[in-house]
């Protein structure tokens, strides 16, 4: 191609990789035709290329017009009055071209005086078209030519972890299902691929995935979390205590003391002196209560406080979580002598009672055949669970849509930590992420991974973040509300997707996270189409504008469609709401009939 068709200026400026260009005052218009295909000149986010002897220098111009123009020959400018017919662009470089071979990064820089030119639809396949094929996966077309596919190298983009960033309505959700389903109809057969999916969006826009619900609809499977998985200070958590520090650590005693019984019931072999209450060995949370709960009540006979001397009226059931009875102890000096080693925890038992009796968290205290008899003894252990999670290659979704929204972070932290567990002490075996990598994606990750937070999620986050990736391991955080995620975990994502973004301070966020040079494509996030990103980082060949292909099945969103349940003529009746206040008072979201007990 005869490259003074190409021409459209030259360097002017070079700082860095920042180079600052004028346009020719004879270009005859912003949309040139060359060999039949229409060229944009000076749009953010397109490419224009320097050619230096045996190699080109390829740059995203990020700034155009008056604010593009040196600051010295501003200037000088000003005083003779002479770029009243002058077009400016700043080009921000990220690439060198040698042969027909285009990488990352440049090894030398233009000079003043250069000519720069547009790149063609040629020039843009070396770009793209360059990397690893069997690693790359397609995911939509280039904005500026939507001939060319956008794909993004899954080596670099998991290993290096990964974030999507967008406001409402941005396309976050159709992003996140084009980059899985792309990934299963590559078909890598061992792929393993996590959704944690707090609204329960995805169940019908991911391919062929497994998910798991509290109430399974028909082809779905059910989600258990054993209680036992969780560490001690979650599982507290739940109950909700404000125990003081000698009552936690005679509770926690009590469980350490369970596990090593159940250590010996399931003949698990373990070092006794290795358990501790955090160990994932299954107890019965029933007999715990119904002992620490029986001890506080009891009175006797005598004030020598013998077991043979209880003044017991009726036994109690802890299965059913029955109190055994005793006489009231008497306000002075005689008989019934009231237990005056009690340690106050009635209180506390009371709540811990009503959260074991609460069916929406029967997920959690009667997982199935997961829950351990008042022995301690198992049907089926975490193995089986783990097998069916991530046993098999493909998509596992956890639709936690139901999960009461006081548990939802230690759940999701649980699922993590059990996941994450099982990969780093699995890591010289078949199953491990050497093996075979998982991705774990996190939507809605600002709700549990605040800035600064200290919870089991944010503190598992960090650490798959900062160590996953020897393991195996990769992250991909999806939010609207990147200013309120932990800078630590954005900090280690290699790759950033970043869709329309209207918030000021959640663009300011974003320049935080991406090179310098960079940023000034941030100014274009608010004007971004539906389903169209800026991707930056190490998962793409170069910084690109790009346009996400559209999910066959749209993801499922969270919110009513006003105008169409506005419209349907409907009428309720006064039992529908007497059903509502049975559920509220049953604190259930289901009939009866319909539960899973």
């Amino acid at each position: 191609m005869n490259n003074d068709i190409t021409k459209i200026g030259e360097v002017k400026s070079v700082s860095g990789n920042t180079v600052t260009i004028q346009l020719n005052d004879d270009i005859k218009s912003n949309l040139p035709i060359i060999d039949g295909e229409v060229y944009k000149i000076g749009q953010i986010g397109s490419f224009l290329k320097i050619p230096l002897g045996y190699s080109i220098l390829y740059g995203l111009i990020t700034q155009i017009g008056a604010s593009a123009i040196p600051q010295s020959i501003l200037e000088q400018a000003i005083s003779f009055s002479d770029l009243k017919n002058s077009q400016w662009v700043t080009l921000s470089l990220v690439g060198e071209q040698v042969g027909k071979k285009f990488e990352r990064g440049i090894s030398q820089s233009p000079t003043t005086g250069d000519s720069v030119h547009l790149v063609t639809l040629d020039d843009l396949s070396v770009i793209y078209q360059g990397g690893d094929k069997q690693a790359s996966v397609k995911i939509g077309n280039i904005s500026s030519s939507t001939s060319l596919p956008a794909l993004l190298d899954i080596n670099r983009l998991i290993t290096r972890h990964f974030s999507i960033l967008g406001s409402t309505g941005s396309g976050k959700s159709n992003a996140v299902g084009v980059i899985v389903n792309s990934i299963e109809n590559k078909h890598f057969e061992n792929s393993r691929v996590i959704i944690i999916d707090p609204h329960g969006e995805y169940s019908e826009s991911i391919d062929e995935a497994s998910v798991y619900q509290l109430r399974p609809s028909e082809g779905k499977k059910k989600l258990v979390v054993p209680f036992w998985a969780l560490p001690f200070d979650e599982l507290m958590l739940i109950f909700g205590s404000s125990l003081n520090d000698e009552k936690y650590e005679y509770i926690r005693e009590k469980i350490v003391g369970e596990k090593k019984k159940s250590n010996a019931t399931n003949s698990y072999g373990i070092d006794e002196e290795l358990i501790t209450a955090d160990t994932p060995i299954p107890f019965s949370i029933k007999k715990v209560w119904f002992d620490l709960d029986d001890f506080e009540r009891r009175t006797y006979k005598t004030n020598s406080f013998l077991d043979t001397d209880l003044e017991k009226i009726t036994d109690g059931d802890a299965d059913r979580l029955i109190s055994n009875k005793y006489k009231p102890a008497s306000m002075g000096s005689a008989a019934p002598y009231a237990n005056r080693y009690a340690k106050g925890l009635l209180k506390f038992l009371d709540s811990m009672k009503i959260k074991l009796l609460d069916k929406r968290y029967s997920f959690l205290f009667t997982p199935d055949d997961y829950a351990p008899n008042l022995d301690g003894k198992i049907t089926y252990d975490i193995d089986e669970l783990l097998f069916s999670w991530i046993g098999t290659s493909g998509v596992t979704i956890f639709d936690l849509s139901d999960v009461p929204s006081e548990i939802m972070i230690s759940i999701t932290g649980t699922l993590l930590k059990i996941i994450y567990d099982t990969i780093y002490w699995g890591q010289e075996t078949e199953v491990g992420g050497k093996k075979q990598p998982l991705l774990v994606i996190l939507e809605e990750a600002h709700n549990y991974l605040h800035s600064g937070s200290n919870n089991i999620s944010a503190k598992t986050v960090q650490k798959i973040a900062k160590e996953g990736r020897k393991y195996g391991v990769g992250v991909c955080l999806v939010s609207q509300r990147p200013s309120e995620l932990d800078d630590t975990i954005l900090s280690q994502c290699g790759t950033i997707i970043s869709l329309r973004m209207n918030n000021f301070s959640d663009r300011n966020f974003v320049r935080g996270a991406i090179q310098d040079e960079l940023q000034g494509l941030l100014d274009v996030l608010p004007s971004l189409r539906t389903g169209e990103a800026i991707v930056s980082g190490e998962g793409v060949t170069i910084p690109s504008r790009i346009q996400f292909y559209k999910l066959n099945h749209a993801v499922k969103g969270s919110n009513p469609v006003v105008s169409e349940r506005w419209s349907d003529k409907k009428t309720h009746t006064k039992e529908e709401y007497s059903n509502v206040l049975k559920r509220w008072r049953s604190q259930r979201f289901y009939e009866e009939d319909h539960g899973d007990e």
